[in-house]
């Protein structure tokens, strides 16, 4: 029998640690505790995670500090914990490569949905990898555009030299987004709901930083953006020619 996932959680603060492990227990999964980078560090010595949960301020490394660290090392995803109002931190997390992050005060029924479609998006990804190697357009499954290649089954983009560029779980269903709705102007709120089924909130700047993020892997000048152009006002616009199979 499979083990249920693992969770690390890593706060200061043993109440809100206490909180999460009770709940996510409750809901089935299995969950380490840790205060700060250093119980963190041994206790993903001990097992791996399928999903880290990580504040911002923490005493010692910042949670950005270990959220770059983990990144450097490995895919696991990340969700990172902040104070409402700390926009810059929520910023910096997702340029350093967090896959989310939830704002305190959080309703913990919106922490476990994000965590669920998180591993579900990572479970299909190792399936995928684990998966015999097949021709990589894998017919209907491929989207071209501008000479880039993205299988949506494998999860895989390859640029017009045939290399293959590493994307994290944001940043492919953000492309994905984009390369299904050529031409046409989508909106912050749209992009949040489509890539991760939730709505805005007052200075959300998550796609903004994903997009920018997004724009250095496949523009040829990301400050000069020709695929995915900024619709002042209204939002962004794919502009790609884009080709199924």
């Amino acid at each position: 029998m499979n083990q249920p996932p693992h969770v690390l959680v890593v706060d200061d603060d043993p109440d809100i640690r206490s909180l999460i492990k009770d709940y996510l227990e409750d809901e089935g999964f299995r969950i380490t505790t840790a205060g700060d980078g250093a119980q963190m560090r041994k206790a993903l010595e001990k097992e791996p995670a399928h999903l880290v949960i990580l504040d911002v301020r923490l005493p010692g490394e910042s949670g950005l500090d270990l959220a770059l660290h983990l990144r450097q090392s490995s895919e696991v995803p990340i969700i990172m914990l902040s104070q409402k109002d700390d926009v810059v931190d929520r910023v910096a997390g997702l340029e350093l490569g967090a896959d989310d992050y939830v704002p305190k005060p959080f309703h913990l029924r919106e922490l476990l949905a994000r965590i669920r479609s998180l591993i579900r998006r990572s479970e299909v990804r190792a399936d995928s990898d684990a998966a015999p190697s097949k021709d990589k357009d894998n017919g209907e499954e491929a989207l071209r555009f501008s000479g880039w290649l993205l299988n949506t089954r494998r999860r895989e983009l390859f640029s017009p030299d045939d290399g293959l560029v590493e994307l994290s779980a944001g940043e492919f269903n953000l492309l994905v987004a984009f390369v299904e709705r050529p031409n046409r102007i989508l909106s912050r709120d749209q992009l949040l709901d489509i890539v991760y089924n939730r709505e805005a909130v007052l200075f959300d700047r998550s796609i903004d930083v994903q997009i920018g993020r997004l724009r250095r892997k496949i523009e040829a000048d990301p400050k000069r953006p020709t695929l995915i152009k900024t619709v002042r006002g209204a939002g962004y616009m794919f502009t790609g020619d884009v080709h199924r199979g």
